[in-house]
């Protein structure tokens, strides 16, 4: 793609990225067929390309932000399988995040709309403020048919209720900052993300990465990290989630210094695609440059990580039948297929891929909640693409899928590295027990 900025614009480091990227589109149109909007919308201006287009006019002009690119930048689920697709190497997540950002700067959004944002940019990131929200929303939802009649905040008030659990897990204390010997011999040494939202949701997904680890020799350190910005940043909010980013580099790597670390492992796939980015993200920040690029080099996935562990056959005998949803963070943004389902396999389950498993479920971090009608059509696909597979269970590496999918489905969804620790030693996950009746009977 032809460009004409200045060199007073191409001064900017961020601008300079973003022309750099768009000179590499080619106009081919291959991004299209795998587009989760495109394919729900038909409209060109929600495809990559059409989105390429806006933003390259828009950076380009130097324009602020309009409510027509706004409208088409929003719908955008950076599920990246544009990337996936992409015969020229588009760098489209790094595209995308500029323009939302160029957005917050420039374009002055609806009262409304600033308010919902506001409310999720200091509510999901801060797990006790989280944990509060859930509870309040927990007797909130039998006012969900009010809310929802409430002009335009009440369908994402509405989805709000609709994603909160029926009941919120007990804390954990796995939530805790903390250490986790190794059991035996003792083979390494891993920090592992605690995280936001997932610490309070889903406990159980820690807990069981750190039994499954600790019993085959591996030291897990849960330190005081936090949120690690990958929420707020897709929001455009910048300075926020490189906020909470640096207070992640800064904790990592001083128990990296205390004792050295073979990783830093992370349950949450989307958290893990941003953790792996920190060394773009810092790249013009002097102080912070080599540091973000140490732990995006030390970021892996959980199961990536229990690959390469080489773990002994599993304890327990199993024809459980899984269908793996593989998270667009992981297969789009961390580009991770095979690993997941190679342990699944290795740890005796019958595992089978998803049809259009490319395809979005349309979780997205908080795209369900801001743009609730397009994700309920992708939930809706995924789930009728899931129960074709016919599976005992689903698993995945995401908790927003996780919650996404399983609010449409009465097919039961697990973490994978649940099933892992499952099958090596470990309780039967929560969220199996009592819907797996042969299964518990051979317990």
């Amino acid at each position: 793609m032809q460009t004409n900025f200045t060199a007073q614009q191409l001064a900017d480091p961020h601008m300079a990225a973003s022309e750099k990227i768009l000179r590499t589109c080619v106009h081919c149109g291959f991004c299209t067929a795998t587009c989760p909007t495109y394919l729900l919308l038909g409209d060109e201006l929600d495809s990559p390309r059409g989105r390429i287009y806006q933003i390259k006019d828009m950076l380009e002009g130097g324009k602020a932000a309009s409510a027509e690119v706004v409208k088409h930048v929003d719908r955008c689920l950076s599920c990246l399988s544009c990337m996936t697709t992409c015969p020229s190497g588009v760098h489209y997540m790094h595209l995308v995040d500029h323009a939302r950002a160029h957005i917050e700067e420039t374009y002055r959004r609806p009262l409304h709309d600033r308010l919902v944002r506001a409310l999720l940019a200091r509510i999901l990131p801060y797990p006790n403020r989280f944990r509060l929200a859930m509870l309040a929303a927990t007797l909130g939802r039998p006012l969900k048919p009010l809310v929802g009649l409430l002009p335009r905040v009440g369908n994402r008030l509405a989805a709000m209720l609709d994603l909160a659990p029926a009941r919120l897990p007990n804390r954990s204390v796995g939530e805790k900052p903390g250490t986790f010997p190794a059991e035996g011999a003792k083979r390494g040494r891993v920090a592992m993300l605690r995280g936001c939202a997932q610490s309070v949701l889903a406990p159980e997904y820690n807990e069981a990465a750190i039994r499954l680890l600790t019993r085959h020799g591996i030291e897990v350190v849960q330190a005081d990290d936090g949120c690690c910005g990958a929420l707020v940043h897709h929001m455009g909010r910048e300075e926020q989630g490189k906020a909470f980013a640096r207070k992640a580099i800064d904790v990592w790597l001083e128990e990296h210094r205390r004792g050295e670390l073979d990783a830093i492992l992370v349950t949450a796939s989307g958290c893990g695609t941003t953790i792996k980015d920190y060394g773009f993200m810092f790249r013009d920040e002097p102080a912070y440059a080599q540091k973000a690029a140490t732990v995006a080099g030390l970021a892996k996935d959980v199961t990536e990580y229990v690959l390469a562990l080489d773990l002994p056959p599993p304890a327990r005998e199993s024809d459980l039948v899984v269908a793996y949803h593989s998270a667009c963070s992981m297969q789009h943004g961390q580009q991770l297929r095979t690993e997941p389902k190679a342990v699944l396999k290795r740890a005796g389950y019958i595992v089978k891929d998803v049809p259009e498993g490319h395809i979005c479920c349309g979780s997205a971090g908080t795209y369900n909640i801001l743009q609730p009608e397009i994700a309920t059509r992708l939930r809706e696909r995924k789930v009728g693409n899931i129960e074709r597979v016919k599976p005992d269970v689903i698993a995945a590496g995401n908790i927003g899928c996780i919650t996404q999918i399983g609010h449409g489905t009465s097919i039961p969804i697990v973490h994978t590295v649940e099933l892992l620790d499952w099958a090596t030693g470990g309780p039967m996950p929560p969220s199996l027990e009592g819907r797996l009746p042969v299964l518990e009977a051979a317990e």
